[in-house]
């Protein structure tokens, strides 16, 4: 009975030091942070990803594709490339009558919002 009871908690180690492998090895994908998973994406990704965003939450105010309804808001087509600070900060922040968007898109969200801008509406 001592040797049955001794194999026993061998197989039961076993177990359970192969389930903590396998729990600790392969992270569930619902576990990856929301920005690892945005880093790993491309450019192009990004664009599309900035484009929906954009669609979402920008277009009402600065037209489809950036195309200006009129000369209330930034032409974004004339945002300058190099000044992603400016652009990040305006969009933080918010600029005249722009409201900040801080509480509503996340530093990824405004990257991918910036990959877009930078490509002009093309995407």
């Amino acid at each position: 009975m001592t040797r049955d009871l001794g194999i026993f908690a061998g197989v039961i180690l076993t177990v359970a030091v192969l389930s903590a492998a396998t729990l600790t090895d392969v992270p569930a994908a619902e576990d990856a942070p929301r920005s690892a998973v945005l880093q790993a994406q491309t450019e192009a990704q990004r664009i599309a990803a900035g484009k929906r965003l954009y669609v979402q939450n920008c277009m009402h105010c600065h037209g489809l594709n950036m195309v200006n309804p009129g000369n209330v808001t930034f032409d974004l087509r004339e945002f300058p490339r190099d000044e992603k600070a400016r652009f990040v900060e305006s969009v933080t922040r918010g600029k005249n009558n722009m409201p900040p968007w801080r509480d509503v898109l996340s530093a990824d969200e405004i990257d991918a919002l910036w990959a877009y801008v930078r490509a002009g509406g093309q995407s």
